[in-house]
């Protein structure tokens, strides 16, 4: 337990760094589709998943933590720094009326430290025991819009909808693997806020006269659970006698709520010939007290791996209309997903060590499924992705038994159709580092 100790004390100044950076990463991000509910939801898996279009379910891998599935976390072998950061293009185009608008944004995608707790009785008999502290973002929220009508007579009207916030999660997980079997669980804080205005100004052909704003600030946190089981088959080839692993996986959630309180303020204004601005009336509700209901998840998948390939599929499925904020329900429907990957590892046998590309993981995968918001229509959200992990030689020795990996994923995405008014097409770049050898490793001489 000493080791335990010793690196979530190392560890926890640059959590406290990092809860700050989730809001100060450069934003442009404009989606019309992030005002309702509780936002866009930002990919929950890490970058070595995302490679192979998210699958998690039942993937487990030493040289990263997969925190949607807390059952891998009897998996980590060695202490593992891993930090993720992406940054997307997004591009909207609308037909009615015909316009383009694209907008770039960045943030961190996840930060956290993975470890395992040394049981030398427990791991003489294959049971092993890890676990994870992380932070990471769960959905944001960035939108303005600017809609104008022409009214009846010689009036016009202007709208502008503003909003941002968004959620993150301070967890801490745990996970044991007893032989085949594995089961772990994550807990902790979630937490966010939802900020949002319309402002409505009335003009004439000369002069601006009249204006309406309405601005409502939400914040909410809560405790929430989720937990996850795994389990593994060896196979052997009675000719090659090469093993191979059939790794089934679930994981889930149920409804979980936060305490949340509002400010709410809602004015109008007027402005003379000469552009003199005084309020008309005004009401505000200050701290009222609600809740914001999260809905419950559920994930099933397998994966299949040998030495050279792993191959894997996901079913998820979220049930959003169970989603409520101070007991009012948003423009969102239940949603599920399938998630197909598959990582290629071309080492072979006698592979002389010179040859780093040999050691390089590529990776490939899809998605598909509607989107949880749902506006007129369901927004069909469907996106591929590719990626590679790149061994790093942090000191001297081979690369196999090097731990400490640089993850890329590319994924491609689209939200709505040609029966959507406005589609969505997503560039994402994503990049994690898992550092462990390097950072973690104890000294031979002093």
């Amino acid at each position: 337990m000493h080791l335990a100790k010793l690196t979530i004390t190392k560890f926890l100044p640059v959590l406290i760094i990092a809860c700050g950076l989730q809001h100060a990463v450069y934003s442009q991000e404009n989606s019309p589709y992030s005002r309702y509910g509780l936002g866009d939801i930002v990919p929950k898996s890490n970058i070595v998943s995302r490679g192979m279009g998210g699958i998690a379910a039942g993937f487990s891998d030493y040289q990263s933590i997969n925190f949607i599935n807390p059952a891998s976390y009897g998996n980590i072998k060695a202490t593992i720094f891993d930090i993720g950061v992406e940054a997307d293009r997004r591009t909207l185009k609308s037909t009615s009326p015909a316009a383009r608008f694209s907008a770039t944004n960045a943030v961190i995608s996840y930060l956290q430290l993975g470890f395992p707790i040394k049981m030398k009785k427990a791991n003489k008999k294959d049971i092993f025991w890890g676990m994870n502290i992380g932070l990471r973002p769960v959905s944001k929220v960035n939108y303005k819009i600017t809609q104008l009508q022409r009214l009846q007579g010689v009036d016009s009207i202007g709208t502008i909808y503003e909003g941002s916030g968004g959620i993150s999660q301070a967890y801490l997980g745990t996970g044991v693997k007893i032989k085949n079997f594995s089961l772990g669980v994550n807990g902790g804080y979630m937490f966010g806020n939802k900020d949002y205005s319309t402002r409505k100004t009335l003009l004439n052909d000369t002069v601006l006269f009249a204006q309406s704003n309405t601005e409502n600030k939400t914040s909410f946190g809560g405790l929430f659970i989720n937990g996850g089981i795994q389990y593994e088959q060896k196979i052997t080839n009675k000719k090659n006698k090469k093993v191979s692993i059939l790794r089934f996986g679930g994981y889930g959630s149920l409804k979980q709520t936060m305490t949340a309180s509002r400010d709410k303020i809602v004015e109008t204004v007027q402005y003379d010939a000469s552009g003199n601005k005084f309020r008309v009336d005004s009401v505000f509700e200050n701290n009222v007290k609600g809740d914001i209901v999260y809905p419950a998840t559920l994930g099933v998948g397998v994966t299949y791996q040998t030495l050279n390939w792993l191959v894997g599929a996901d079913f998820e499925t979220t049930k959003w209309q169970d989603y409520r904020s101070f007991n009012e329900a948003d423009a969102v429907q239940n949603n599920w997903k399938i998630r197909v990957g598959t990582e290629y590892f071309p080492l072979k046998e006698n592979t002389p060590f010179k040859k780093y590309f040999s050691f390089v993981r590529y990776r490939f995968g899809f998605y598909y499924g509607p989107d949880y918001v749902r506006v007129k229509n369901s927004l069909p959200e469907y996106g591929f992705s590719f990626g590679a992990g790149f061994p790093m030689k942090l000191r001297k020795g081979y690369y196999e038994t090097q731990s400490s990996m640089l993850n890329t994923a590319i994924e491609i995405g689209s939200r709505g159709d040609k029966k959507s008014n406005l589609r969505e097409s997503t560039l994402r770049i994503s990049v994690g580092l898992s550092l462990s050898d390097l950072w973690f490793g104890r000294a031979k001489y002093q």
